[in-house]
């Protein structure tokens, strides 16, 4: 088992090593004899973005994610999370809700709540929630549309209830915390740590932090090439072309917010620049899909969690969101 996990860690690193060099070949040939075609360059410049973007707040991720690894013990977890299951979700949606964070960053949080007792559920809705729906991200919703507060408030109010609905169906579904590095391990790592000086605390936070980063960059990396040679050769006008009526519209906006993997405080923006093209459901579903779930979150989340979980919970998060809008389009 541990040889299979040190393969799968070599492969990604080199995955990742060739799409760095990829990346900088673009800045060091300039030569009369050799041009690069200018797809390559967009796609360059989008992948930059996207990393650009989304690392500072991968940085806040796991330095939190360090502070629960090292202070936060199974024994204040279990007095904080309610026993009953829909009380735990409510509980880690509200707390979600409150929390300034993307996508990004949202999961190095996640995945430390859940391998120190959070059960999966409580670790859904706040995975969910905090990318969404958090104060930073309905501010920008409100700036992006005007001013007006009509879309802001369908964006929490249509984002809280699917992310509810979600953590508990998933509560019914699954037992374990569906981590593929088991909650015994994380026990191990931090036995011991209690009883030792403050200072001493917090240099092995900074370290868990560090290893979290370089862990996390690497699936981060990886998505926001794939998230940028997607952006570089799939025609955006082609997938425009296909929303004819409410529901393909609805299909494509979700597509596009996937394919984007727009960092969730700014791609309000970006969704109001669709108002002359789209339905408020169609745009609604760009806002609230995206921040759930995209292609370089995808790819975060299949580092951390089992594959069928990820799996089952792109498909709840897809269909949860289609249904949610649509019905809020007939209120």
């Amino acid at each position: 088992m541990q040889s299979r996990q040190k393969r799968s860690v070599n492969i990604s690193t080199v995955f990742v090593l060739g799409i760095l060099l990829t990346c900088l070949i673009s800045l060091f040939l300039k030569s009369n004899s050799f041009t690069l075609p200018n797809s390559f360059n967009q796609l360059n410049t989008i992948f930059l973005s996207i990393l650009i973007e989304a690392i500072p707040f991968v940085l806040i991720g796991v330095l939190i994610a360090g502070f629960i690894q090292i202070f936060i013990t199974e024994d204040h977890i279990r007095a904080w999370i309610p026993k009953n299951k829909f009380l735990a979700v409510v509980m880690s949606c509200v707390v979600g809700a409150a929390f300034p964070a993307c996508e990004c960053g949202i999961v190095p949080i996640v995945r430390r709540l859940i391998g120190k007792g959070v059960p999966i559920y409580a670790g859904v809705g706040f995975l969910l929630t905090g990318p969404l729906i958090n104060p930073i991200v309905i501010l920008s919703t409100y700036m992006a549309f005007g001013n007006d507060l009509e879309m802001a408030l369908l964006r929490m109010g249509v984002g809280f209830v699917a992310a509810l609905t979600i953590a508990l169906i998933i509560s019914f579904l699954f037992k374990s915390n569906q981590l593929k590095k088991s909650k015994e391990s994380h026990h191990r790592e931090v036995r011991g740590n209690k009883r030792q000086p403050f200072v001493t605390r917090i240099r092995e936070m900074l370290n868990h932090s560090v290893d979290e980063f370089f862990d996390m960059s690497k699936y981060l990396i990886a998505g926001a090439f794939v998230a940028a040679f997607l952006q570089t050769y799939v025609s955006t006008q082609a997938l425009l072309q296909l929303g004819d009526t409410q529901f393909q519209s609805t299909l494509v906006m979700m597509s596009l917010a996937f394919i984007l993997s727009l960092c969730s405080e700014a791609d309000a923006f970006i969704g109001a620049s669709f108002r002359n093209v789209f339905s408020t459901t169609s745009i609604l579903a760009f806002l609230v899909y995206g921040p759930m779930i995209d292609l370089k979150n995808t790819i975060m989340l299949l580092s951390v969690f089992k594959a069928k979980f990820v799996f089952i919970l792109f498909i709840l998060i897809t269909s949860i969101v289609f249904i949610f809008v649509n019905l809020s389009s007939l209120l």
